[in-house]
């Protein structure tokens, strides 16, 4: 990767890859665009460009005016707003994709895109789900997902395009608030925590998903991206996660550090549906096998940096 382009860098990835990738490749090395723009440190501190992913034509000029060599496709509705307005869901997310994808194979660009556990679907195995498996999403973000990385894998047999991607589970993160995904929840708990000592969950108690911190999700992006290609045999849809959690797991490792924190439930029909059509726990072996793939932070660790760096962020008193 030598110039790279990132659409939807404003959202939850974006915002912290694009940063992340400039420590390493250069600031002008990295260029940011979104629909929209805004004056935080991402849109100063590089190349910023507007740009509306359904616009074939301008992100083609972009790519072409930068001369770049890499697309990180990130602009997408997630799975509880795709849910709510199914139809935009597609177009953006579908339509979107397909104009990467073409810029990639005009330009001979690598090219990656997310894909995410909600991949999968109520008849796949729930417990340690493998790689390779029966995939019958019934949400609208899911079918999206599942099309992506068969189109993915397309243009890679089809045109030789250098096509990768991770299924993610949940991201957690300090830097962005959530921003419309079913595991939001465990964003949520920590901003909660923090600022009012008390949440309530939208997903049930029990309800366990697989989740991972944000720090590892930014790692394993970069990693596979430098990945021997010759190494690769799934390329489009590795699964990825640190951690299988619920509810209750997130609140009793936050009680260690605010002992008054309380948590309730108020279930959420639409959200609840579509976190029981997810996996409970994948299997990662692939991903570990093919390019190396391992997560540093689990429950614990993640609780604790989250909680300093929410403190510090709300400049309140450091939690010990």
């Amino acid at each position: 990767m030598k110039k790279i382009l990132v659409t939807g860098a404003l959202g939850q990835i974006g915002s912290e890859l694009v940063m992340k990738m400039r420590d390493i490749y250069g600031s002008e090395h990295v260029i940011a665009s979104d629909i929209r723009k805004n004056e935080s440190e991402l849109v100063q501190s590089g190349p910023f460009e507007i740009l509306d992913v359904m616009d074939a034509k301008a992100m083609f000029e972009i790519a072409k005016k930068y001369r770049v060599d890499t697309i990180i496709h990130l602009a997408a509705l997630l799975s509880a707003t795709a849910e709510a307005k199914p139809l935009l869901a597609w177009n953006l997310n579908m339509g979107g994709l397909m104009n990467a994808l073409e810029v990639a194979r005009e330009l001979r660009c690598q090219f990656f895109t997310p894909s995410s556990i909600g991949a999968f679907g109520p008849t796949t195995p729930k417990d340690h789900t493998p790689q390779d498996t029966i995939q019958r999403p019934t949400t609208m973000y899911g079918i999206n997902k599942v099309s992506g990385e068969l189109l993915c894998d397309y243009y890679y047999y089809k045109y030789g395009v250098d096509t990768r991607g991770l299924r993610f589970p949940g991201l957690i993160s300090y830097v962005t608030p959530p921003g419309g995904g079913t595991t939001d929840y465990a964003v949520e708990i920590y901003y909660e925590a923090v600022q009012k000592g008390r949440y309530t969950s939208y997903i049930a108690k029990g309800t366990y998903m697989d989740m991972m911190y944000m720090p590892d999700a930014l790692h394993a992006i970069i990693m596979l991206m430098e990945a021997d290609a010759s190494r690769l045999k799934h390329r489009n849809s590795f699964n990825v996660t640190a951690m299988s959690v619920e509810p209750e797991d997130i609140a009793s490792e936050i009680r260690k550090h605010i002992p008054e924190f309380q948590m309730d439930y108020n279930v959420d029909p639409v959200r609840q549906a579509i976190a029981e059509s997810w996996p409970n726990s994948l299997d990662v072996t692939a991903a570990k096998e093919e390019w190396g793939f391992k997560a540093e932070y689990d429950l614990k660790k993640m609780t604790q940096d989250m909680l300093a760096k929410l403190s510090e962020k709300f400049s309140l008193v450091t939690v010990g």
